[in-house]
């Protein structure tokens, strides 16, 4: 199939005060996707220019579409001087292909995952997901849409023609240091972007106006609504469309989150109006709120930036003349909606989110952090879950800082059950992969883990204000296929076997006076490592697992009454 690019319109050299067209990314199409990642300079300010990232260009990223079921290859050429990374937000496919931390493209280098659409028509994106660097080339212009469509989707009456009345709204705020650089991990975050364009404005037709909305900021989040008070209908979250529309005037999303929405323009030709963040009603402890945190656990410079808790224009829109066989009206019913049932939940999961000490004197920010997940802060080399193929689990996030997080988690799509203890929004209703966790509050989801495991390459999960990801608050989880008849740790029988998962070496200690007479170890796949007789006698042995890989292990305990297998996870 043919590979369509269309290249950005707007001029490179871009004035800061004046206003400029909404670039719409170019479009690419087929199965077979072609991403050179480069570096190269924008001037966003006269007079001075600004080392940028782009993929096939030297700023921002393409959208790339495809339809439910396709096969496809994504061949991402670094041609950067710095290793990076590349991971498909939101979509559904094996570890390996996912593009974590775990996979780098070194510079010179060329990765070309190759996987098949799996997920329902929505609206995802991709982006950098490097250890500790996803925030410089996320910041830098490495973002890009990635929208599937399916034939549910495509047979509703809503709006599909690219750039016309279906239209991606990336919206990204920045600061920029006293040389004009783009700054990272900065509090100032005053410079708005949309699509890679500062100040935009964008001329939408009198008719119904399909946008898809990605907060891909690094911190702030926004409370979209117009400033005419136009209501406007939801009709997507970030894994899919709804069942049914949803009447707003408000909708907030964090970091990582995507929605869709129809705002019908019928009879307002010649109307301007403004898109704007409505950020004086957001709750105080979303960054971008009125404040984050209280006195010595608050954000240094927070309430200098003068965007916190105020209103500001993210988008001007002019109306202009409907196109000749415009989409005037809003679809109540949209697709099928089944949510998982929460009685084939097996396993519950509980995440804390807290400050970490990085010394025993240390006294951290709980606004600030630095943050950490069940008390550990992100390992290259470690596993912090084993999750297991084809089983549904409920996990509880836990928030025990004073600023919000938004939770991402790869893979898998999931549906919020609680939040706070209370059903969830309608907003928040439908396939989400990202939710918002409220200081001090918690978050409870149901999710299934299906079609992929992987025993030594894991997914991740991780807060989405991408400093903190950068600064460790990650997590990353194995899927893992069930031994046939091997016992679970959980079910101790006769032996205790600690501490799994490990690093260092595994424990088995005999109960109720048994005694180990043998002990074979070998890999999932059945491969020996170790076959060990004993000639005396044993309660407790001791094995070393330092050299081993990452992944899962079958320990077959012989003692002189029986023969016992467990699961052993080198992490």
């Amino acid at each position: 199939m043919k590979q369509l690019v269309f290249i950005f319109t707007t001029a490179i050299s871009i004035c800061a005060n004046a206003q400029n067209p909404l670039a719409i990314p170019p479009i690419l199409t087929g199965t077979t996707f072609n991403l050179a990642v480069q570096s190269g300079t924008q001037s966003f300010y006269t007079g001075t220019t600004t080392p940028t990232f782009g993929i096939n260009g030297t700023w921002m990223s393409p959208t790339i579409v495809v339809n439910k079921d396709d096969s496809i290859t994504l061949n991402v050429i670094n041609n950067l001087t710095v290793k990076t990374t590349m991971h498909w937000h939101g979509l559904h496919v094996a570890p390996q292909h996912d593009g974590g931390p775990h996979q780098i493209i070194n510079p010179s280098s060329t990765w070309s995952p190759s996987f098949k659409i799996r997920n329902n028509a929505s609206t995802f994106w991709y982006h950098p997901h490097g250890a500790g660097q996803t925030d410089p080339q996320v910041s830098k212009g490495l973002v890009g849409f990635f929208i599937v469509h399916d034939a549910e989707e495509l047979a509703l009456n809503i709006p599909h023609s690219y750039g016309i009345d279906d239209i991606p709204l990336a919206f990204q705020s920045k600061e920029f240091d006293v040389l004009q650089q783009i700054a990272i991990a900065g509090e100032m975050d005053t410079a708005l972007f949309v699509n890679g364009t500062l100040n935009p404005t964008f001329d939408a037709h009198a008719q119904v106006i399909r946008f898809r909305l990605l907060n891909g900021s690094s911190l702030r989040s926004y409370n979209f609504g117009f400033s005419n008070g136009q209501t406007f209908y939801q009709i997507a979250t970030d894994g899919g469309l709804l069942d049914t529309s949803i009447t707003l005037t408000r909708l907030r999303l964090s970091p990582g989150e995507r929605a869709e929405i129809l705002v019908n323009f019928t009879g307002m030709q010649g109307q301007n109006l403004d898109l704007k963040s409505f950020a004086s009603e957001m709750t105080n402890g979303i960054y971008g709120a009125d404040s984050v945190g209280t006195g010595i656990d608050s954000i240094p410079e927070y309430n200098s930036n003068f965007l916190n808790g105020t209103d500001f224009t993210l988008l001007k829109i002019n109306v202009i003349a409907p196109t000749p066989i415009p989409i005037t009206t809003i679809p109540n019913s949209l697709v099928t909606y089944t949510p998982f049932n929460i009685a084939n939940a097996t396993k519950n999961r509980t995440i804390i989110f807290d400050t970490i000490r990085l010394l025993p004197a240390d006294a951290p920010n709980r606004a600030e952090g630095p943050f950490g997940m069940n008390n550990k802060s992100f390992d290259m080399d470690s596993i912090n879950e084993i999750v297991y193929l084809n089983t549904t689990e409920v996990w509880t996030l836990v928030n025990k800082t004073l600023v919000a997080h938004p939770f991402h988690i790869h893979d898998i799509q999931f549906n919020v059950i609680e939040k706070g203890g209370m059903p969830p929004t309608a907003t928040e209703r439908g396939w989400k992969d990202v939710v918002l966790v409220m200081p001090e509050d918690s978050v409870k989801f149901i999710t299934k883990f299906d079609d992929f495991s992987n025993d030594s390459v894991p997914y991740m999960y991780h807060c989405h204000l991408l400093h903190h990801e950068d600064d460790g608050m990650m997590g990353s989880f194995l899927v893992l296929e069930y031994p046939l008849n091997t016992i679970d740790i959980s079910d101790k029988n006769n032996f205790s076997v600690y501490p799994n998962p490990s690093s260092n070496y595994w424990i088995i200690k005999a109960n109720d006076n048994t005694v180990i007479t043998a002990y074979t170890l070998s890999s999932i796949d059945g491969r020996l490592i170790n076959n060990v007789s004993l000639y005396q006698n044993n309660s407790t042995i001791t094995i070393q697992n330092s050299s081993l890989p990452v992944g899962q292990f079958i320990l077959t305990i012989h003692s002189k009454n029986n023969t016992q297998n467990f699961k052993l996870i080198k992490q």
